[in-house]
């Protein structure tokens, strides 16, 4: 059996945990997710949200091409100069983080530990 039969006879016998697959595959990697995570205070530009995320330049900006191409991420830019990208979320992006929230909860009710360390998203302070 293919690959793409292989899938698609998983998709069929499970096909109401397809909509949960296929969202999970939109924004289901780490460096999605940290990217999501950070962009819910604003707006940022690229630079920002690498050191926000720790990533690595190639790894950011798949990230980000692969929200925006999932309607997650919103890409802006102003042509005045100097020229500014500006990534945030979209209404898909910001409900995204409501369900990202309950999971949070879900997984420390169930005994996840949050890592030690500093908290990723960008502030002011």
């Amino acid at each position: 059996m293919t690959t793409d039969s292989r899938q698609e006879s998983v998709e069929t016998h499970n096909a109401s945990a397809c909509p949960v697959v296929s969202a999970l595959s939109q924004v289901g990697t780490p460096w999605r997710l940290n990217v999501v995570y950070a962009l819910q205070d604003g707006e940022h530009r690229f630079n920002e949200l690498k050191r926000a995320t720790d990533a690595r330049s190639k790894t950011l900006s798949e990230a980000l091409d692969e929200l925006v191409d999932a309607d997650v991420v919103a890409r802006r830019m102003e042509e005045d100069a100097p020229v500014a990208v500006y990534y945030g979320l979209t209404e898909k992006g910001r409900e995204l983080t409501r369900v990202l929230d309950e999971l949070d909860a879900w997984a420390r009710r169930w005994g996840e530990e949050v890592p030690a360390g500093p908290n990723p998203r960008l502030r002011d302070d």
